[in-house]
């Protein structure tokens, strides 16, 4: 069993620290306690190293991302980076959205959940594992086709600096601040994510960029 990271130690008590509610009793990572040191527990067991990587606990094997353990409002989970490898023999994997390529996730609303599949999720941790020793690689669709946002193409017209920055981004950041604001359902709520993320992308930096 490898050790814990003291880094990765905050993430439980005070959250990622991405929103307000980070190191408050709303925080996401309050309603998951025992959940979340069982799956750390497991992780740790199957001898990957913790680290702390976009605020949350992250899980390598000789330097490859291979799973992640976070909370979220509805669930906890544990993230598989290259999930869409895997065979999943049980069928418990699922996409994290609908755009996901690689990425594979198990979700969790109790702790028994967790205790009973523990020998199932040690089994797919080794097996993502396999696939870090054998180099696979997820085939990313990056033709797949975006429909980028009217309020964005509005605001980088009239910014011609943002407009330089966000063209300037590699693909996949792009790609992720397209999908990220298309996600809202409503102009004024799309209006609001652009806003949030502006000094980040004159920064030259992607959504979780630190």
């Amino acid at each position: 069993m490898n050790t814990m990271n003291t880094n990765v130690d905050l993430y439980f008590t005070q959250g990622c620290g991405r929103c307000s509610l980070g190191g408050t009793p709303e925080c996401k990572v309050h309603s998951w306690p025992k959940e979340l040191a069982k799956l750390r527990a497991i992780v740790l067991e199957c001898g990957l190293r913790e680290e702390s990587k976009w605020g949350v606990p992250c899980y390598t094997f000789e330097g490859s991302n291979v799973v992640l353990v976070s909370a979220f409002k509805e669930y906890c989970a544990l993230s598989f980076f290259k999930g869409v490898l895997l065979k999943d023999a049980e069928g418990i994997l699922d996409a994290p959205g609908e755009n996901s390529q690689a990425a594979r996730l198990i979700r969790f609303t109790n702790a028994q959940e967790i205790i009973e599949l523990e020998p199932v999720l040690k089994a797919y941790i080794y097996e993502a594992v396999e696939v870090e020793k054998a180099g696979l690689k997820v085939e990313l669709n990056d033709n797949a086709e975006l429909v980028f946002p009217e309020e964005l193409q509005m605001i980088l017209d009239e910014n011609p600096a943002l407009k330089t920055a966000f063209l300037a981004l590699t693909p996949g950041r792009q790609r992720g601040y397209i999908l990220y604001i298309n996600g809202a359902k409503q102009s004024k709520t799309r209006l609001d994510r652009i806003e949030k993320y502006i000094q980040q992308i004159l920064d030259g930096k992607g959504m979780y960029d630190r």
